[in-house]
């Protein structure tokens, strides 16, 4: 890698956390996402990096992230953030100035997340380790070609499976059920929502998910130009609930009051297209389309 594919953070102008040149997909939501947290939560932030698309992102000695960073196998990443959650106590407590402690943050995307690294993380919430856990879920193993994870949804395309008959994981739910700190679900087109949730989570203390839906230009088989538009379907058809976890309560931030047909979202990705040509399988769309429904139609008022 060439040394000006990457700077060093300390080169970075001020108030950037995050810049380009990176090896990244063009129209990467994921990167949008980090993007956006990290102009959050500010440079005192550790990022456990588990094995997958972002860890691209450096090469070293060269990076484009303010903040500190470590890299971890898939699985590894709670376990990672562990030993520096509990070395930073450690300085703490052998006199080290309480600002210069560092907010630790696991950067995982789906596949780690919503497979094997789910049972160390699930550890380290019962354990109550104070730490964030960003996902970046672009469900299916970018990295390597777009394979099926636990993440992909029903009748998506992927490399290993061809077209997916089973049914997406529900990590936000997994987590609540261990009673974390907090949990809440993101997009990148919608920053002011992910920005509230964000600092809201950045102000607590013990195990929060940020788990956002990133939208995927290369392994979804969408223009780049058309990322934002994507995330915004999402939304609107309900297919990706806005919502966050407190206090023992799951609120929904953004309620789509007249959602769209899912087929507006699904009709936009190649991961899709089998569904609609050469003929519509009307039999999966109704799939789709019926659990969204029943999924909305759960909630007060629904």
């Amino acid at each position: 890698m060439s040394e000006t594919a990457f700077v060093r953070w300390r080169d970075l102008p001020r108030g950037r956390q995050l810049v380009g040149g990176a090896p990244m997909c063009a129209g990467c939501s994921g990167l949008e996402v980090l993007h956006q947290v990290l102009d959050v939560l500010g440079e005192k932030t550790v990022i456990i990096n588990s094995a997958g698309c972002m860890s691209l992102l450096v090469s070293y000695p060269y990076s484009p992230l303010r903040g500190s960073w470590l890299y971890t196998a898939m699985a590894s990443a709670a376990a990672g953030a562990q030993g520096m959650r509990d070395a930073l106590d450690l300085r703490l407590a052998q006199g080290m100035p309480a600002e210069d402690d560092l907010q630790v943050m696991v950067l995982s995307g789906d596949g780690a997340a919503y497979g094997m690294g789910l049972s160390p993380a699930s550890g380290a919430i019962e354990r109550g380790l104070d730490f964030i856990y960003l996902v970046y879920d672009n469900e299916g193993y970018g990295n390597t070609g777009q394979q099926q994870s636990d993440a992909t949804p029903h009748g998506a395309h992927t490399a290993s499976c061809g077209s997916y008959r089973g049914w997406k994981k529900d990590l936000f739910a997994i987590w609540v059920a261990h009673r974390p700190a907090y949990a809440a679900t993101l997009i990148g087109s919608e920053p002011l929502d992910l920005a509230r949730k964000v600092d809201k989570a950045a102000r607590l203390k013990g195990p929060r998910l940020l788990l956002a839906l990133a939208p995927c230009p290369t392994g979804w088989d969408f223009d780049a130009s058309a990322t934002v538009e994507v995330g915004h379907l999402a939304v609107k058809t309900g297919i990706w609930p806005l919502k966050e976890y407190v206090d023992g309560r799951i609120t929904h931030t953004k309620v789509p009051r007249e959602r769209l047909p899912v087929e507006d979202y699904l009709v936009r990705q190649g991961r899709f297209r089998h569904l609609f040509e050469p003929r519509r399988d009307e039999a999966r769309l109704g799939e789709v389309q019926a659990a969204v429904d029943a999924y909305w139609a759960e909630l007060p008022g629904g």
